[in-house]
C-alpha cells in the first residue's frame, strides 16, 4: 500500500445553509451529495422514518443517531490514521468499540487490497453541481475506486443501501469529469457494532446505472429548491 498524490484535491469550506450541508468551490455554494440525497428521498422512504421514530420515540432516536455518527465519525478518523501510516495498533483499548470496528475495516477490507492511495477525506466536486468528501479514493484490486467506510447496529442487505452506492457514484462521476479518471467500481467496508464485516461492490455498467440515477436525483433536487 502507497500513496500517490496524481490529483490535487481542492480545499474548500464547508457550511449549513438553509439546513443543509454545501461546500464553497469555485465561488458556489455547492449542495453536498448526502443532502442531495436527503432532499430527494422517496416519500414511501420518509414514511418509513417517521414510523421508526414514532415507534422508539423520538428522544430515544435522536439518541440512537447522534451515537451511531459520533461512532462512524471515530471510526472514521482511525481508519484515516491508517491510511496516513499513524495507526498505533499497540494503543488499542478492548473497550474502543470504534477502534476495534475500524481493525476489523482495515484487516479485512484494506490489507492485501489496496495498493494505492490517492486521496482520504478528500474533497470532490461535479462543477456548478454537487460536491462531497470521499473516504477514500486509489486503487483496489487492481482498479482505480471510490472506498467508502460504513458502520451500522446491525447487518445489511444490498436493497438496504442503496443510498450508500449512489453515494460511492456520485464521487465516481465528479473524480472522472474534473480528472479524466476512469474509476470503474465502488467498494462499501462496513462493520457492525458486533465486530461483523461485509463489503459490497457496484461496478462497470452497475455504477454507470447509479451514475445516472444519481444524476436524476440532481436535477431533482434543483427542481425543488427553485420551487
Amino acid at each position: 500500500m502507497e500513496w500517490n498524490n496524481k490529483f490535487t484535491y481542492p480545499k474548500s469550506t464547508r457550511s449549513i445553509i438553509n439546513g443543509s450541508r454545501h461546500y464553497a468551490l469555485d465561488g458556489l455554494n455547492l449542495p453536498s451529495v448526502t443532502t442531495i440525497l436527503k432532499v430527494t428521498k422517496s416519500e414511501e422512504d420518509k414514511a418509513g422514518l417517521a414510523a421508526w421514530k414514532e415507534r422508539v420515540g423520538h428522544k430515544e432516536a435522536e439518541r440512537i443517531k447522534n451515537e451511531a455518527s459520533n461512532r462512524g465519525s471515530s471510526m472514521h478518523s482511525y481508519i484515516e490514521q491508517f491510511l496516513l501510516g499513524k495507526f498505533n495498533l499497540d494503543l488499542l483499548n478492548e473497550e474502543n468499540r470504534s477502534k476495534k470496528m475500524a481493525i476489523e475495516i482495515i484487516d479485512n477490507g484494506l490489507k492485501n487490497k489496496l495498493s494505492e492511495i490517492w486521496g482520504t477525506e478528500a474533497t470532490v466536486y461535479y462543477p456548478g453541481k454537487y460536491a462531497g468528501t470521499a473516504d477514500c479514493i486509489g486503487v483496489y484490486e487492481g482498479k482505480e475506486t471510490i472506498l467508502d467506510f460504513k458502520q451500522s447496529n446491525k447487518p445489511k442487505k444490498e436493497q438496504y443501501i442503496l443510498d450508500y452506492f449512489l453515494q460511492g457514484a456520485a464521487y465516481s462521476l465528479a473524480h472522472n469529469t474534473v480528472y479524466n479518471s476512469r474509476i470503474t467500481q465502488v467498494v462499501i467496508l462496513l462493520c457492525t457494532v458486533d465486530g461483523l464485516f461485509q463489503d459490497f461492490t457496484i461496478k462497470d455498467n452497475e455504477l454507470i446505472n447509479f451514475q445516472k440515477k444519481f444524476l436524476e436525483k440532481v436535477e431533482q433536487f434543483y427542481k425543488k429548491i427553485r420551487r
